[in-house]
Formats: C-alpha cells, structure tokens, sequence
C-alpha cells in the first residue's frame, strides 16, 4: 500500500507587484495556515518518508512549515523544479519517479495542476484545491511506478476553512 499527500502551497504575498511570481514569499494567512495543516497533520500520526517540493519560495516555505511541525527534517525535502507550475502528467512523473521503499510520499506543489492531478484519481471532483490543502489517497501498489490514478483510494481531504470533524 502506497499513501500519497498532495499539498498545495500556501497564501502567497501580492505586496510587491514588481517581485517575480517564483519569488513570491507567503502571506500573513499562508504564514498562519501553514503551520496550522502541519498540525492537522500531526494529529494523524502521519510522517511522509519524502517530501518533494517545487522550488518556488511559497512553496518551499509550505513543504519546511509543515515539516517542523511533523518532525520531518527540512534538509530531507527533496526540491523538484519541474513542479513549479507543472502540468498533471509532470506531477504524476515526479510521483512515479520517487524511490523504492518510500511509503508515504508528500508532494508539494501549485494549481492548477495539483487540483487537476486530484481530479484524475478515483471519483474525486474537487473545484479547486484551496491554498494550504491537502489530499490523501492510497493505492494498492507496492511501487510508484505502478500507481495507477483510477485506482487511488481517498482517505482525506483538509484544508484550512474546514471545520475539524
């Protein structure tokens, strides 16, 4: 069984018109979301084995802000630049390209792919993935190269509006 998180980055900042959207740091509300899904996270008992991360800034703040709030060491994220404003199928190709013996992958990224990515597995239909969102689903599969997204299975769908069950 392979369980896998999708996390969409949090509120980023529009202060600075003239800063280049791959620079863009987090908001104030990213910068209080963030934490607050780590958490969320963290009252599931859940650790990924690996976190990859688009290399954009707001990104890479989300990825260590949920990490220090799991016990996750932020020097074991992996940075993967082709998730930076990555199609579906660059996403997919990350997640199958991650190594062997890595359970749960965490993957770190933008819309809209990682809404479209989420479309694709399994009967989830979701509009938008807010910022700071995550999705889990497992799929029966002992590899990720032979995840197929038909077959994923949901576990969960948080997000910071969302009202603890």
């Amino acid at each position: 069984m392979l369980r896998l998180i999708l996390l969409r980055h949090g509120k980023s900042s529009w202060d600075d018109a003239h800063i280049d959207d791959f620079e863009r740091p987090l908001a104030p509300r990213g910068l209080r979301n963030v934490p607050e899904m780590g958490r969320r996270l963290a009252q599931r008992r859940l650790v990924p084995d690996l976190v990859i991360s688009s290399t954009a800034v707001r990104a890479l703040a989300t990825a260590r802000g949920v990490a220090r709030e799991i016990g996750y060491r932020e020097d074991r994220i992996e940075e993967a630049p082709q998730l930076y404003l990555a199609s579906p199928d660059e996403i997919l190709d990350v997640i199958r390209a991650a190594p062997a013996g890595i359970d749960t992958l965490m993957v770190v990224g933008h819309n809209p792919g990682l809404t479209e990515v989420a479309n694709r597995l399994d009967d989830i239909r979701i509009d938008n993935m807010p910022t700071a969102a995550m999705l889990c689903v497992e799929f029966a599969a002992t590899a990720w190269t032979d995840i197929r997204p038909t077959e994923a299975q949901l576990c969960w769908f948080d997000y910071p509006r969302k009202q603890p069950a």
